[in-house]
């Protein structure tokens, strides 16, 4: 599972990748590991994005006993680049779901918002230079929070008029838009 969120760096909005994978159940091992330089808030975001697909996977159809006996590992390409905020919650939650569904995380999808152990998309700072560095990046369609629409007056309108914004509340929307639909993932492996 691959998912693009956006981030907020010294040098303003950035494009951010995030990897999933499960552990060949043959190995033993279990756990969650994670990679590429991360903050302290980065590490809960990851534990509370799996901590909620472990107790919602019935519900969103995802196959979450797989989680039982592998190991999970989530990586943040571009090591060197400290990463920490709390932004990434939905993007890692996407990311797993991509992973345990087998569905593709649309490429012209980005993200930014954290999520509550319940599925809640909570508010986030950025919104503009996230936006921005989409728009630069080429993507297409963004997700945020809900409660960040009042922000979205700050983005430029010639950057808004090339974007589909999505606001999102729950973690269920996230998915529903950014995950390519199961047909189409079937026959992608067909």
């Amino acid at each position: 599972g691959v998912a693009t969120g956006l981030a907020v760096t010294g040098a303003g909005g950035d494009v951010l990748y995030v990897e999933a994978s499960l552990a060949d159940p043959e190995t033993g091992d279990t756990g969650l590991t994670l990679t590429g330089q991360l903050g302290d808030v980065m590490k809960e975001s990851a534990r509370i994005a799996l901590s909620y697909l472990r107790s919602r996977g019935a519900e969103l159809e995802l196959p979450v006993t797989a989680l039982k006996d592998r190991s999970v590992h989530i990586h943040f390409p571009a090591g060197a680049v400290p990463k920490d905020g709390p932004s990434a919650g939905v993007t890692l939650t996407t990311a797993l779901a991509s992973l345990l569904s087998g569905r593709t995380v649309r490429n012209d999808v980005a993200m930014t918002g954290e999520i509550s152990l319940t599925g809640r998309v909570l508010p986030i700072g950025g919104v503009k230079q996230k936006l921005l560095a989409a728009h630069r990046a080429g993507i297409t369609t963004v997700l945020i929070p809900a409660r960040n629409e009042p922000d979205l007056d700050d983005v430029p309108q010639a950057v808004r008029d090339e974007l589909t914004v999505h606001t999102v509340s729950d973690v269920r929307e996230v998915l529903e838009i950014a995950l390519t639909p199961a047909k189409v993932a079937e026959q992608a492996a067909a």
